[in-house]
């Protein structure tokens, strides 16, 4: 499923256990957790296969329930 050349530089991308991966979905925001993702090993361009985007979105539609919910700061920057 990896080692196949990045789309933007002349790495190859590579398979990258991360600990937490957010995801901006039309419904919102999810947050996967101890996932393998493909990773550029030159410019670090992030790969998702389609299971992790079908499990994003199936979590940010409601078809399958999160493990936690967790509360996210959100403010504005005030203009100079």
């Amino acid at each position: 499923m990896y080692g196949y050349a990045c789309e933007y530089c002349e790495g190859t991308v590579q398979p990258r256990t991360v600990k937490r991966e957010a995801f901006k979905h039309r419904d919102g925001f999810v947050i996967l957790e101890d996932i393998v993702i493909g990773v550029c090993d030159n410019c670090g361009n992030r790969y998702y296969s389609t299971d992790i985007l079908h499990a994003v979105h199936a979590v940010a539609t409601g078809s399958v329930s999160p493990e936690r919910t967790e509360k996210i700061p959100v403010a504005h920057l005030k203009s100079a």
